[in-house]
């Protein structure tokens, strides 16, 4: 997720328009999905895969070289542990994260015909529930460190499908992104997650990611 050198705010436009159509795609597929499938909740959690990982390469090809497509809170982190963004650049781009997710969540309501804001009542919580989202994170960040260390061209088609396959292998069909879970308490929609069990699954997350950082860290180095 490497990026050439384009001013601060293109970097920071470019992390607002894409984690806000991921976030429309996210909650707007989940709406179709569900009003399509007629009660089979199967085929309405396939559409919104298909849609949220087709969405994801088109979005890391596009922004990618622009901001290094982080769209994501945990990958920040991750990077800001490897220190290839700054603590200050770090902590703008969450916050633009944070906020794009939630307009790409009302964009879809608008769509959609839905109040612009919710708050979700759809409970996500237990063990299983955060240790997957430890695994989906962990996951994610490995699929972005590998690639970039071995096959930089491969990211957006291996993030793609890693969240593609994480939406059906984790018990918490693997958010892996905490702007992702804070927007999607503002949806009681098919996507939503009830607000008091955000903080589990963030917390998960964010262990995930830093753990994935050091072990591939440690991996992807050269022999000693």
């Amino acid at each position: 997720m490497s990026k050439q050198t384009f001013s601060f705010l293109r970097r920071l436009a470019a992390e607002f328009i894409g984690t806000a159509f991921l976030l429309a795609t996210v909650v707007g597929s989940g709406i179709m999905g569900e009003t399509l499938a007629g009660g089979n909740v199967a085929l309405a959690l396939l559409g919104n895969t298909i849609a949220t990982g087709a969405i994801l390469v088109v979005l890391i090809l596009i922004f990618g070289p622009l901001s290094g497509a982080h769209f994501n809170p945990a990958v920040t982190l991750s990077f800001l542990l490897r220190r290839e963004i700054t603590a200050g650049e770090a902590l703008v781009y969450v916050g633009v994260q944070v906020a794009a997710a939630i307009c790409g969540a009302m964009a879809a309501h608008i769509m959609f015909a839905e109040p612009v804001l919710m708050i979700s009542t759809h409970a996500r919580t237990g063990v299983g529930q955060w240790f997957a989202e430890f695994i989906a994170t962990f996951g994610l960040v490995a699929t972005i460190l590998g690639c970039v260390r071995f096959r930089p061209d491969a990211v957006p088609y291996a993030v793609g499908l890693f969240i593609t396959a994480g939406y059906w292998f984790t018990a918490s069909t693997s958010f892996a992104n905490p702007a992702v879970t804070i927007a999607r308490t503002l949806t009681d929609t098919f996507s939503g997650i009830a607000p008091m069990d955000a903080p589990g699954f963030i917390a998960a997350q964010l262990v995930g990611a830093v753990a994935a950082t050091l072990v591939f860290g440690w991996l992807l180095q050269p022999r000693d």
